[in-house]
């Protein structure tokens, strides 16, 4: 077992005895390698939670020393309080200033993990065979540091971009999301942003061997929709037939019921296309087929609908999450109220949505609200193609010429939600992957594989090349 406390070196052991054969017999880049495992044991350690001893900034402070360590100028670092959190926006000034630049987008904060439930303390950084246990570790301390790591050994090696680099990392990214408006409105000139804590590829369960890698261009809309039904309520012995119970119920099962019309973009119709031939239920699988041939196909929509992994993808999803009513078990209730929650397809407008489920209920006793918090409307990022072959050569020099990519849309909400309201092309591309039976974000005993550390420098090295010349 190593913790934090123990030297590098012996955590650096464990990596290299992880790590596949011929990953270890390459000469990789000794000095990344160990600044990604260091950072990610490090800031894993500070307890980055919305709250009192909130450690974000500190965090930040860890950042901006390497970057100081790494030939960044202090005038170059921004680091900034805002309330109980900080974020920390570092330009790497590229070599002609009229290019727009490039922005490597993520977050400190993690949500909060109680040790008593943990098996291992979630704030002491843990590597055991080959797999670094913490709050975090995937979410996203560990990424954080690999793009960190690898853009200090981009400049170690000479690279020189033309368009200006910048690395910033929003602090509450995990609650209000503050401090990512901030940025993004800091950074509304950029020519696009790399968000590193969206994508992410996936690991055989027997083997290890990378299978297939996501990117998400675009994310679904969050949205809350209070449904209320008042009354003058009574005494339970007289029972009236405009019961607020009874009415919300029927509300309810009505919303329940609905399927939202499906629809397709060109992210979604790629992510069908190809995702179906990495999918080995053969029902399923031609389902996806035919859905990307054919949006309106009855037969499919049915098939992806039923399958809790698919049926977000397929168009806007409204589900019944919370409920309340009465206020005495004999009276009859005064109030009824329920919340709606919505995904929303790229494209529509809460407004539209809460317009519809009106229509749906079809009862005027009910009275709809938007109490949404947080949640902006966004289209999707166009599939730029300096962006999809950048991406695809970098992780494919990274973990093999035969990952299949997948483009893909994400449930929502990440920092792209700011950026997208701006009109800032945004991409989900983290180059971690995680077999499915260790994906533990916001969980319990979260992980991260230590094999990823080098294939995520090359990716980056690659991708920032790239797109910053």
């Amino acid at each position: 077992m190593i913790k934090s406390r123990l030297t590098l070196s012996a955590a650096m052991a464990a990596f290299a005895l992880a790590g596949h054969p011929a990953q270890a017999a390459a000469p990789g880049y000794p000095q990344a390698e160990a600044q990604v495992l260091d950072l990610s044991m490090k800031s894993i350690a500070m307890r980055s939670v919305r709250g009192p001893n909130n450690r974000t900034i500190d965090v930040a402070n860890l950042y901006k020393q390497a970057l100081l360590a790494g030939g960044w100028a202090e005038g170059d670092i921004e680091i900034t309080p805002v309330d109980d959190t900080a974020y920390i926006i570092a330009t790497w000034k590229g070599s002609e200033p009229a290019l727009k630049p490039l922005v490597i987008s993520g977050h400190m904060d993690v949500v909060e993990a109680k040790p008593a439930d943990w098996t291992r303390d979630p704030f002491t950084p843990v590597v055991e065979e080959g797999i670094l246990y913490g709050r975090g570790a995937t979410d996203m301390k560990f990424n954080g540091a690999t793009a960190l790591a690898s853009l200090v050994e981009l400049r170690r090696a000479g690279f020189k971009p033309k368009r200006s680099v910048i690395l910033q990392f929003s602090g509450d990214e995990e609650t209000v999301m503050k401090t990512s408006g901030i940025i993004a409105e800091k950074l509304k000139n950029a020519e696009m942003v790399i968000n590193i804590d969206g994508g992410g590829g996936k690991l055989d369960e027997a083997s290890g061997k990378p299978l297939a890698w996501s990117w998400d261009g675009a994310e679904k809309t969050y949205g809350d929709f209070q449904l209320e039904v008042t009354n003058p309520g009574g005494h339970s012995s007289a029972p009236r037939p405009d019961n607020a119970i009874v009415q919300l119920a029927q509300a309810l099962a009505k919303v329940g019921a609905y399927k939202f019309p499906a629809e397709q973009n060109e992210l979604t119709k790629g992510f069908f296309a190809k995702a179906a031939d990495l999918e080995p239920d053969r029902e399923l699988a031609a389902a996806m087929r035919a859905f990307a041939a054919h949006p309106g196909d009855e037969a499919a929509l049915a098939i992806l609908r039923a399958n809790p992994a698919t049926v977000g993808k397929v168009g806007t999803t409204c589900v019944p999450t919370m409920v309340s009513a009465g206020h005495a078990v004999n009276a009859l209730p005064q109030r009824a109220t329920a919340n709606v929650n919505c995904r929303i397809f790229p494209g529509h407008l809460r407004a539209e949505i809460m317009a519809q489920l009106g229509k749906v209920i079809a009862m005027p006793v009910v009275k709809i609200t938007d109490v949404s918090e947080g949640s902006l409307e966004t289209h999707a990022s166009p599939m730029r193609a300096d962006f999809v072959a950048a991406s695809e050569k970098a992780i494919r020099k990274a973990w093999g010429k035969d990952v299949v990519v997948v483009p893909g849309q994400s449930s929502g909400a990440s920092d792209s939600m700011y950026y997208r309201a701006l009109d800032v092309p945004s991409y989900g591309a983290s180059p971690l992957f995680t077999k499915d039976s260790e994906e533990f974000s916001h969980g319990l005993n979260e992980r991260v594989r230590l094999v990823n550390i080098r294939p995520g420098i090359t990716y980056f090295l690659s991708l920032v090349t790239d797109l910053a010349k």
